[in-house]
């Protein structure tokens, strides 16, 4: 069983025809009959049922299919990784990124990369933190993009600048102030990002405050949405506050509520001379 004959079987199972299959993979249909009933020989199995309406798969031609596919992709992905290690200047970066990273991807370092780089090309997974870390312990990624605070363990990381904490005010609330201590934030009803909830939960303890937590929620454009629409004040990332809304927006003076984006990957794979030029663009 080679890959051309994998290639093969899958064309005539999709086309349920020789003549179709063989006109769509630019071979005589003799050659490609050969191909099949090797690839059968070689598995010791029946994978088709041959009638008057054309070619239909048998239970273990189901079976191949699905394997099939999957050999075929791991062939293709790992002569894309070859390349790249070879090569560093093409192929394709898998880049997990959060909801909250839209002044890093795409921003303007993302932009000269590609500049630079114009025949690489990227996969985006989005999910929070923890998803992220996720796809990339499972190797769904090669880098991902994520938020402090985050496990550390096993993973490498570059630092982007540290922000700080804003307040996303409702329409109908009007603010001379420029900026808010804990005691400002405390009186209004709080929309939070769930991933925070601790740590401004652990903050508002330790001055005594007990602010009403209006909503909690896994994404800080969703408290933001809530904001606009008048249900509380959101407490987000001052860059996707800059990002995503137009009302009044007030900083917050607290030194533990600030937090800063990474870029990560694990630190036990090798990384690909394509890689390493995209982490050092990226940092600038």
């Amino acid at each position: 069983m080679n890959l051309k004959q994998l290639r093969y079987f899958l064309e005539v199972a999709q086309e349920k025809q020789i003549t179709a299959a063989a006109r769509n993979l630019h071979i005589a249909q003799p050659p490609l009959s050969y191909q099949l009933k090797e690839l059968e020989k070689d598995l010791d199995a029946q994978l088709f049922v041959r009638n008057s309406k054309g070619i239909t798969l048998t239970e273990a031609g189901e079976a191949l299919a699905g394997y099939a596919q999957e050999i075929l992709e791991l062939s293709d992905y790992a002569k894309d990784k070859v390349k790249q290690i070879d090569q560093g200047r093409q192929g394709t970066i898998s880049l997990g990124i959060i909801s909250s990273s839209g002044n890093q991807v795409p921003g303007p370092r993302l932009q000269e990369f590609q500049e630079f780089y114009p025949e690489v090309n990227f996969e985006i997974y989005e999910s929070n933190t923890f998803g992220v870390l996720d796809y990339l312990k499972r190797r769904k990624i090669d880098l991902g993009i994520v938020r402090t605070p985050f496990n550390f363990q096993g993973v490498a990381s570059k630092y982007f600048a540290k922000e700080k904490m804003v307040a996303v005010l409702p329409p109908q609330i009007k603010e001379s102030k420029n900026h808010y201590q804990i005691e400002d934030v405390a009186q209004k009803p709080l929309l939070i990002y769930r991933r925070f909830a601790k740590i401004f939960a652990d903050s508002f303890s330790a001055y005594g405050l007990k602010p009403f937590i209006a909503m909690t929620c896994d994404d800080a454009r969703t408290t933001i949405r809530w904001a606009e629409m008048g249900m509380g004040v959101a407490l987000v990332p001052a860059s996707i506050a800059a990002l995503e809304t137009k009302c009044q927006v007030i900083e917050i003076d607290y030194e533990p509520w600030q937090t800063q984006m990474a870029l990560i990957w694990l630190e036990e794979v090798e990384l690909t001379p394509l890689l390493k030029n995209f982490i050092e663009k990226l940092e600038g």
